[in-house]
């Protein structure tokens, strides 16, 4: 596989401006017709108003590659949280090396390729085919100012899943019935000789306000089943920014974007987006959260490494995300199970949603910080970054 590494840096010269993608559909007319008769008498008739159909949503645009850009940015006192799950996982062992597949969602170590692979199914609901559930942990008085939904996973294993489906997906708030969320931005969709990615995602901010804190569940994801020398993943993560008086000034950021990664690419085959100035204090706290798919655990090689501008370069790992297996299929905050997940297993076989200590990088303060990802030998798609410091005013 061709080798590349992603290098993002953080800051914030910008504010873009952010819709909350609500569609306008085409409103009714009224019809008026005239019946003659064959007499001499003409009687001219008003039809009633008829409704007309509305026009189909169009698909969101496609691109195989979409580089990291600013998604949201903002200084206030509150911060980020996010809830997120995978919607596969295992159901047999294929390949004869295989760990158990019940000890591998328990944490072993597993690639997707080495497993028949199976929707994760917690409604109930006849008419869903996937559905998964996790805790949104907002904080008790916060005001939501925003929130985006992600999805996104592997259309051909076993089955092929069709691409017009890509930018939907339904969603449940907690104890609420399913509305169905369209993709609002460009999808990122990349096929090749063995894989069929995707990512789409939706700002959701009016819905994640009105739903709050609690167990939201997503369902229909676009992700095939089965087995394949790639293998299934596919998974989603609600990325929400809030506001909360009695909390710190920080200052948050949500980027994202589509890009493959593997390794031995070097700083010479990277790529760079660059923006200005976070004013974070010398002994500042922040985290930084990413997501990613068809990262294997077990797979080495890949690493996410920050560098403030006073120069000093970071690795950023913990006890569940060792340094160079950092996109180790799981779903930790600062190496922990930080919420309620159902299921909730520890290896997620190919979808990552970590969240890492940043302070370190952050203890000479930062103008500007820079992260580096470098990819496994095995390659994987790298989809958001969320960034989250104290801010100085």
């Amino acid at each position: 596989m061709i080798s590349r590494l992603i290098s993002v840096k953080v800051h914030s010269c910008f504010v873009p401006l952010i819709g909350n993608g609500d569609r306008v559909m085409g409103s009714s007319g009224r019809i008026l017709a005239t019946l003659g008769l064959l007499s001499c008498l003409a009687l001219s008739v008003n039809i009633p108003a008829v409704a007309a159909a509305p026009p189909p949503e169009p698909a969101p645009k496609e691109a195989v590659r979409i580089p990291f850009a600013q998604r949201y940015q903002a200084v206030q006192h509150g911060g980020l949280v996010r809830a997120s799950n995978s919607g596969i996982s295992c159901r047999r062992e294929v390949a004869p090396q295989a760990e158990p597949c019940a000890e591998v969602q328990k944490g072993a170590a597993g690639v997707n390729s080495d497993f028949e692979m199976f929707y994760s199914e917690v409604d109930k609901d006849p008419d869903t085919y996937n559905s998964t559930r996790a805790e949104l942990k907002v904080p008790q008085g916060a005001k939501v100012s925003y929130a985006r939904l992600y999805w996104g996973g592997n259309l051909r294993v076993g089955e092929q899943k069709p691409p017009e489906d890509n930018g939907r997906v339904l969603v449940a708030e907690p104890g609420g019935a399913y509305k169905e969320v369209l993709a609002d931005t460009v999808v990122g969709h990349k096929s090749d000789a063995g894989s069929d990615a995707y990512q789409a995602s939706a700002d959701v901010t009016p819905l994640v306000r009105k739903g709050g804190a609690g167990m939201w569940t997503v369902a229909q994801l676009n992700i095939a089943m089965g087995h394949s020398e790639v293998g299934a993943w596919g998974g989603w993560t609600l990325v929400v920014a809030y506001e909360h008086p009695q909390e710190p000034l920080r200052r948050v950021s949500l980027w994202d974007g589509f890009e493959g990664l593997a390794a031995g690419a070097g700083e010479a085959a990277g790529e760079t987006v660059e923006i200005a100035g976070l004013g974070a204090r010398p002994g500042s706290a922040g985290k930084a959260g990413v997501v990613g798919y068809d990262g294997d655990r077990g797979t080495l090689g890949d690493s996410l490494t920050v560098t403030a501008d006073s120069g000093r370069r970071v690795s950023l790992s913990d006890g569940e995300n060792p340094f160079d297996d950092v996109m180790n299929s799981t779903i930790t905050e600062f190496g922990q199970n930080a919420f309620v997940r159902q299921p909730d297993h520890m290896n997620n076989l190919g979808y990552d949603a970590d969240v890492f200590d940043l302070s370190p990088a952050l203890s000479g303060g930062a103008r500007s910080l820079s992260f580096k990802f470098a990819g496994e030998s095995q390659g994987h798609f790298l989809g958001v970054l969320f960034v989250q410091t104290d801010a100085r005013r």
